[in-house]
């Protein structure tokens, strides 16, 4: 009978429930366990099973170069941000409301951190993101744009319920830098897909940055429409160390 249960409940892709229903049979047993407390338990651990499997799918997916936490950021180094700031960003609301966010400020002060943060979040409440640098998306599709196969390259970075365009403005881009990334922005835009957007730059630097004023504008109007654009400022987390040795070099001395 085992062999025949194991085989249905294999057909019907309930892995975990295979796996644990004979010892929690035994428990049952001995505990007097009541039919329906033996199925929840059971029910509850596949659902369990399959939302931490969609998890480790979505992050792998998304590829992140890091996996940080809201939980692990420190808003007592970084002071000039609040975990309350961030609000509807951390919740549902970040996609149903399409609230994209721009985090701008210098090198060091956890831009990167809070952007993967709240993109795992978002993974957390059932939706998917996708992780990529100012770099490499630009890069991508203006090879494609100069092949003619714009379009299709426009998907992975359409698609996602939510995308990370992390260091806007660490390097120099193509003159056509403007064209591909407002496509993004507006078919986001047009299908409320949110982004969170890192750059070390002022807002005021981007048509510079991207070859076209006029384009940087637009980009710009659509991101904070329903979005919210966060300075980060204070001391480097990188370099927070530094005055500490220099302290001690000096009483040494």
């Amino acid at each position: 009978m085992n062999a025949d249960l194991d085989a249905m409940l294999s057909r019907l892709h309930l892995p975990t429930i295979r796996r644990l229903h004979t010892e929690l049979a035994l428990r049952a047993e001995e505990e007097g366990m009541s039919y329906r407390t033996f199925l929840e338990i059971l029910c509850a651990e596949e659902i369990a099973h399959r939302a931490e499997t969609r998890i480790t799918r979505s992050v792998r997916k998304a590829k992140f170069p890091f996996l940080r936490t809201v939980e692990e950021f420190d808003f007592t180094f970084q002071t000039s941000v609040r975990l309350k700031m961030l609000g509807t960003l951390l919740g549902p609301d970040l996609v149903s409301e399409a609230r994209s966010a721009i985090l701008s400020g210098p090198p060091g002060r956890g831009k990167t951190h809070l952007a993967v943060a709240i993109a795992y979040r978002a993974i957390q409440n059932g939706f998917e993101a996708r992780f990529t640098t100012a770099d490499e998306l630009i890069g991508t599709l203006s090879a494609a744009a100069a092949a003619g196969h714009l379009d299709p390259a426009l998907e992975p970075y359409v698609h996602p319920h939510v995308l990370v365009l992390d260091e806007l403005g660490y390097q120099s881009y193509a003159p056509d830098a403007a064209n591909v990334l407002y496509r993004v922005v507006n078919d986001r835009y047009l299908k409320r897909r949110p982004m969170i957007v890192t750059t070390n730059k002022p807002l005021a630097a981007l048509g510079q940055l991207l070859h076209d004023g006029d384009l940087a504008e637009a980009i710009l109007d659509r991101l904070l429409e329903r979005g919210t654009h966060f300075v980060l400022r204070g001391r480097s987390y990188r370099t927070r160390h530094l005055k500490t040795e220099v302290t001690s070099d000096s009483d040494a001395a």
